[in-house]
């Protein structure tokens, strides 16, 4: 008859066990819950797409060089929907950390001072490696205040550039190498066009940021007063110009002779160059991946055309796109993430890339270095205009860029006043005086507005 048995080990070897058991408990409990999880990142954005996966790339690589810290990208619309997000989640104690807030925000962003922390101390503060100078600052220095201290982080930067249809100038009869450098030459270039049967000899996208911002800024002309807006809020608009009211002129007798096709206020004709409708196109530096992807031509890249008699012209162009604020209201640890990922982001090898696959310009030197060095240029050619556009000279009070308030309204103003100069129903002056006093008229409720706040 078999006995059922269950083996004896002594009371020694059962408080080893027990021993035991609590040690593994223990562990497993410190296992379960005891090791800290990383601290999440909110970074709020406006990029789409193809511009939308190389953000969620950027995040992903940094979250996989470190354990501490999680930034996870959000898209929160246009840019004036992501800024208006942003402040209003401040007010309701839900901000995010990180905001992409377009340039002309950047006023609006300045007055928000207790909703904001400086990039300058964020960087400081987490004792990170930050060397302003290391930046390019023609691009930086659109985001400082005027102690050339940065406020906000350049990410996405563009500028203006010329793009030509190489295959319409041979058939126009023009040098397909040779692409006009002054605006006179680009008249030049639209007859020959014209009379090849190109409908559409040139057109441009952004008129306001191209042709008055960036045309002042090309000919060292005045914007606004106080340092066009850099000096305060004060400031009254003075883009109405002899250069500027030249400059509206020609465009307009274009119009007339039907070498200049106006297709629409933001990005509307950045098709009609790619889709082979318009021979010239000035537009953003950072449409040539799309012109690359979509163009059935052959075609080129150039700066932006001058005028030869205007004194110091070209000066220097400048940017546009968008930077990183950071927000108030938000833990030291989590502020010394946001500057780890800063440190990041502007690292030679991320920005590189960044700028290879966007056509957004590097924030920094190094990285437009290695970018030669790696031989982006030379297998891309033009991808380099922007950024010798933006270094070409030292840039001076009224080519460093444009800080008014109330800018978005400004520049509809803008854009309903050089409407009506197309279709032949005001004069180029009158129309950019009537530019000039509607957007004084903006400029002067905001500064209302912000000293009623206690701005």
């Amino acid at each position: 008859m078999l006995t059922s048995h269950r083996p004896s080990y002594g009371k020694e070897f059962s408080i080893k066990i027990k021993k035991l058991c609590l040690t593994l408990a223990v562990a497993c409990a410190f296992g379960a819950g005891g090791a800290q999880a990383a601290t999440e990142i909110q970074w709020w954005h406006s990029m789409t797409g193809v511009l939308g996966d190389q953000v969620n790339n950027i995040a992903n690589k940094f979250n996989a060089t470190q354990s501490d810290y999680k930034v996870v990208p959000v898209f929160k619309g246009s840019y004036p929907e992501t800024m208006t997000a942003g402040l209003a989640a401040y007010r309701a104690g839900k901000a995010p950390h990180i905001l992409q807030v377009f340039e002309v925000g950047t006023a609006a962003m300045t007055a928000e001072k207790e909703a904001i922390r400086p990039v300058y101390e964020i960087m400081a503060q987490a004792r990170e490696k930050f060397y302003p100078k290391a930046y390019l600052p023609a691009v930086t220095s659109y985001y400082s205040d005027t102690r050339g201290r940065m406020l906000s982080l350049p990410f996405n930067s563009s500028t203006p550039v010329f793009f030509y249809n190489k295959d319409a100038f041979r058939k126009a009869g023009l040098d397909p190498d040779k692409p006009p450098e002054t605006w006179d030459e680009v008249e030049g270039a639209a007859l020959k066009l014209s009379d090849a049967g190109v409908a559409c000899p040139y057109t441009s996208a952004r008129q306001s940021w191209v042709h008055l911002e960036n045309m002042s800024a090309w000919h060292n002309q005045e914007f606004a007063t106080k340092q066009n807006g850099f000096g305060g809020m004060d400031t009254k608009l003075t883009f109405n110009t002899q250069v500027i009211v030249r400059h509206i002129s020609k465009l307009s007798s274009w119009v007339k002779a039907r070498l200049f096709t106006y297709a629409g206020r933001l990005n509307e004709p950045d098709a009609k160059f790619y889709g082979g409708d318009c021979a010239m196109f000035t537009g953003s530096s950072a449409l040539y991946p799309d012109v690359k992807s979509n163009a059935k031509f052959s075609f080129g890249v150039a700066s932006l055309p001058y005028y030869e008699d205007v004194k110091d012209a070209p000066q220097n162009s400048i940017t546009g796109g968008a930077s990183l604020w950071v927000m108030a209201g938000k833990k030291p640890a989590e502020y010394k993430g946001v500057a780890k990922f800063f440190t990041f982001l502007s690292s030679p090898e991320i920005q590189a890339d960044w700028h290879q696959k966007t056509g957004y310009v590097p924030i920094t030197k190094a990285a437009y270095e290695l970018t030669k060095k790696q031989g982006f240029y030379e297998s891309n050619p033009g991808t380099d205009v922007a950024v010798k556009q933006l270094l070409l000279k030292n840039q001076t009070k009224d080519s460093k860029g444009i800080r008014l308030s109330n800018f978005p309204q400004i520049r509809d103003i803008i854009d309903e006043e050089l409407e009506l100069v197309w279709a032949q129903k005001k004069g180029p002056k009158q129309a950019l005086d009537d530019a000039v006093e509607r957007g004084d008229a903006e400029l002067r409720k905001f500064e209302r507005a912000n000293k009623a706040g206690g701005g």
